[in-house]
């Protein structure tokens, strides 16, 4: 039954694959349409900003909100100070 549904996903896959393939062929037109007018192109400076810089700023952001933020009981964090290698039950043969 494993292969059946690996085969069924298999197909699914390719075929949804094949379909975004031929559906995106407009966008590699070379063609420039009517009324398109495209601004000015980015330096490189500002492409590194946006798509490197902004996105590491973002994270760095988010996590550090969440850092602060964390309101959660000292007992639930996994420290090396709260870690217990001996059980709390005594085992009775």
């Amino acid at each position: 039954m494993d292969k059946k549904n690996a085969l069924r996903a298999g197909a699914l896959a390719a075929g949804t694959t094949l379909m975004m393939l031929l559906m995106s062929s407009p966008a590699l037109a070379l063609t420039r349409d009517d009324g398109d007018d495209p601004g000015t192109g980015l330096s490189v400076i500002e492409t590194l900003g946006l798509y490197v810089l902004a996105p590491i700023a973002l994270f760095v952001i988010i996590a550090g909100l969440v850092m602060v933020l964390d309101r959660s009981q000292e007992k639930h964090r996994v420290t090396s100070r709260n870690i217990k290698t001996r059980p709390e039950a005594d085992a009775k043969a």
